[in-house]
């Protein structure tokens, strides 16, 4: 998907207001906001619907969204704008180089990962995110009694994620109903028309 005109104009001029640039050095996560808050990391935030509805119903909470898809990037921001939320900071990289570099271990109360690419074809499975690497580096970074919460609209991928969970004991928990806490997003009304399964996971530390 191409970013659009609009969209690039809002990640230009709103970039210096809520992004953060990636470097390769430790993110201070209790100066990188307005105010000191726990943090939660978003993964994958795609177009950024649920990102700012979740931030403006907690605004105690700092929200800092980790995406390589530019046209999410500036829809998001122009949402931020137009809320005037300051409890949200995005990072355009992927997600194993900012755990690398920029997050401190024990620094997350949470992390989200909400419809990640289920990479239905056997021969793409390694590029699902959900795998050994992804759980130990959540885990490293989570802090003790954090939380990691995955959606996933693709029944074979939920029970891939079971699987992979299953193999590892840094986590406790499983599969939840979806909680209130997580807006319906019209990609996932799109997917519930479709008689899609949607089924949500929550695993503590």
């Amino acid at each position: 998907m191409r970013i659009t005109p609009a969209q690039q104009i809002a990640r230009d001029t709103l970039w210096a207001k809520f992004g953060i640039e990636f470097q390769e050095s430790l993110l201070d996560l209790s100066t990188s906001f307005a105010k000191a808050r726990p943090v939660v990391m978003e993964i994958g935030y795609g177009m950024g619907e649920a990102t700012w509805q979740i931030a403006k119903a907690n605004p105690d909470v700092n929200y800092l969204g980790v995406e390589v898809h530019m046209p999410g990037v500036g829809k998001l921001m122009a949402k931020l704008n137009e809320y005037e939320l300051t409890n949200v900071k995005l990072i355009e990289r992927d997600v194993f180089e900012v755990f690398h570099f920029m997050i401190s271990d024990g620094a997350l109360d949470g992390v989200h990962l909400y419809f990640p690419d289920p990479w239905p074809k056997k021969r793409h499975f390694k590029r699902r995110i959900v795998n050994h690497r992804f759980i130990s580096e959540v885990a490293q970074k989570l802090k003790p009694g954090g939380y990691l919460h995955i959606a996933t609209d693709w029944v074979p991928y939920a029970e891939w994620i079971t699987e992979q969970f299953n193999e590892s004991t840094l986590f406790t928990g499983g599969v939840i109903d979806r909680p209130e806490s997580r807006p319906l997003t019209r990609f996932e009304g799109q997917g519930l028309t479709k008689d899609h399964r949607v089924t949500d996971f929550l695993f503590r530390t």
